[in-house]
């Protein structure tokens, strides 16, 4: 059975009674330890960690990340604003986005970077100003993810400029006097390490026909075990062979570039967990299921019905019995598709899981849920309010609210 990552039993109890479930709880101490790890990521000639903000935008947790000199990757001109009114500089954040907003010569104008992550996006930045540095977004031709919803390149993905425009980005930088000092690649979530280095490689072969680009933005998707199952990318072992890479094109090329990635699932997925209470035990008779209802579901934690996502789920029960038994772990939500305990990969399929033996009132855990879980989320479904954020403190006890819980009233403010 899966265990605590972070948690404790006690410290569970104390903030289910304290600040109510469900809630999302967060680890300092973990925070600090993914982008410590994600700092030391191997690079040449310099290397940039920009935290992919989509992940977790929480003030508390830009503010911890941009503390410890990581910068950040937005994906929305809101996200950029966000990321500043939570103190952030404004030259510290990259812009690459699929709707590039009206108000982006504002952004520019305070110091945020832009990727053009189309053609015209590029002719839209260019008239507005000309004769400045730029970067843009390719599509490199392949992509991977955990699965088809998650992976970004390749023809089947909108993201970036297909590679084979090259051509039309150089002739478009021309027409504005555009320097393209910034190339940048993504192309999935969760994606394969070891297609993530051979795309890295076609990035390098892209640079070649950009002579004035000094910094390779090779994204994010690093994968991370979020279950006992599933293996997670080992950062120096993905990134060795790149560095070396780096090293031959300046051999070849005499061109040093800098290094940036953009990890997002790796700095908070495991840092994060959702705290909830059990609030029924129901079954389907003896040749059925036995449910597990908690005050929980798509609300605070979509994956699942998105894309069969496994979360490890812990019960932290009142009374320990020792005994175990097989769950289906259902959320609150009126909904077929509110299934926590899915079949990996398969947000329709039923995977029973072993935990133990639970009853109403008890507390259950879903671990790995710090990324794309709060900022994500089907907040206000059936109208169950927004869930509170909480971090706990690097000593493992103490804890702050870092967002309130939701009122209804709230919900309705902007009824009319």
């Amino acid at each position: 059975m899966e265990q605590l990552r972070f948690l404790t039993p006690e410290t569970a109890r104390r903030i289910a009674a304290e600040i109510g479930t469900p809630a999302y709880v967060y680890s300092e101490a973990a925070l600090r330890a993914q982008a410590a790890a994600a700092l030391a990521f191997p690079n040449a000639y310099g290397l940039t960690v920009r935290f992919a903000m989509k992940a977790c935008p929480n003030a508390a947790v830009l503010k911890l990340f941009s503390s410890m000199g990581l910068h950040f990757d937005a994906s929305s001109g809101f996200e950029a604003l966000r990321a500043m009114r939570a103190g952030v500089p404004a030259a510290s954040i990259s812009l690459s986005t699929q709707e590039l907003p009206e108000f982006f010569p504002d952004l520019v104008k305070q110091g945020v970077l832009i990727n053009a992550c189309s053609l015209r996006q590029l002719e839209r930045y260019g008239e507005k100003f000309p004769g400045t540095e730029v970067g843009v977004r390719f599509n490199p031709g392949a992509g991977s993810g955990a699965n088809g919803k998650t992976n970004v390149g390749g023809p089947d993905s909108s993201f970036g400029i297909w590679h084979e425009y090259a051509g039309e980005v150089a002739a478009i930088a021309k027409k504005h006097g555009l320097r393209i000092v910034r190339i940048h690649t993504h192309i999935g979530s969760g994606s394969d390490p070891v297609v993530w280095q051979k795309t890295s490689l076609l990035s390098l072969e892209l640079v070649k026909k950009f002579p004035e680009v000094t910094t390779l933005d090779l994204g994010g998707g690093f994968k991370v075990a979020r279950v006992a199952a599933e293996k997670g990318t080992d950062l120096q072992k993905c990134g060795a062979p790149i560095r070396d890479a780096f090293v031959q094109f300046a051999a070849e090329t005499g061109r040093k570039l800098k290094l940036e990635i953009e990890p997002g699932t790796f700095l908070v997925a495991n840092t994060g967990a959702v705290l909830t209470t059990v609030t029924d035990v129901v079954d389907t008779g003896a040749a059925g299921r036995v449910f597990l209802k908690i005050d929980s579901g798509m609300t605070e934690v979509l994956r699942p019905s998105l894309y069969g996502s496994q979360h490890a789920t812990v019960v932290v029960p009142q009374k320990p019995t020792g005994a175990t038994r097989d769950y289906v772990v259902v959320g609150h939500c009126c909904e077929s598709g509110d299934l926590v305990t899915c079949a990996p990969g398969d947000p329709e399929g039923i995977a029973p899981r072993t935990l133990t033996e639970a009853a109403p009132g008890d507390l259950l855990v879903m671990e790995g849920a710090g990324a794309y879980c709060a900022a994500m989320s089907s907040k206000n479904y059936n109208s169950f309010p927004e869930a509170p954020e909480v971090l706990l403190a690097s000593d493992g006890a103490a804890y702050r609210v870092i967002r309130r819980r939701q009122t209804l009233e709230q919900i309705l403010q902007n009824e009319v």
